[in-house]
């Protein structure tokens, strides 16, 4: 399956260190979240014959997606408002060649793979995600590095709540 082997790829650059390395994590923890990562990506491959809908995503001359990920995140957005659930990959690129022609799109004209969205009704637990870290942590404003401004400590919407908790930092004086 064209699925399978680009992902049998993928995993290969990551083993290689050309993927996938976050330089906030320790060994362990790139070890675990790389696990859970891959028993998530196993089942999928496993039942990617069974998805209810793939949306392959295409776009002409978008300079890095700025065009056509918002309307990918809009589409993700409003599954899940629906209870569907979606997953955007990317991992078709190894063989975008192979899909494009499978297809019949006219790379000719210019049209180039993006990524391609699956859409289901999850099972199992279906909340916020775990395993974040906060978004202070990871965010900037202004510069590199600098003070977000803001601190939020929890999930802006943690389950059975109906609003955020965000701590702003004072104005620079």
């Amino acid at each position: 399956m064209l699925y399978e082997s680009c992902r049998q790829q993928e995993y290969a650059d990551i083993a290689a260190g050309r993927l996938g390395a976050a330089p906030h994590e320790d060994a362990a923890q790139r070890a675990e979240s790389l696990a859970r990562i891959k028993r998530s990506g196993d089942h999928f491959t496993e039942h990617f014959t069974e998805i209810p809908l793939l949306v392959f995503v295409f776009a002409v001359d978008d300079h890095g997606g700025a065009n056509i990920y918002p309307a990918i995140w809009s589409s993700l957005l409003a599954a899940r408002a629906e209870g569907v659930g979606g997953v955007l990959t990317t991992v078709l690129r190894y063989e975008a060649g192979a899909v494009c022609d499978l297809l019949g799109v006219p790379t000719a004209d210019g049209w180039r793979q993006i990524a391609m969205l699956a859409f289901g009704y999850p099972l199992g637990r279906w909340g916020v995600a775990a395993n974040r870290r906060p978004v202070h942590e990871v965010s900037s404003r202004n510069r590199w590095r600098a003070s977000f401004g803001a601190r939020v400590p929890e999930p802006l919407w943690p389950p059975g709540t109906e609003g955020a908790r965000i701590e702003f930092d004072p104005p620079a004086s």
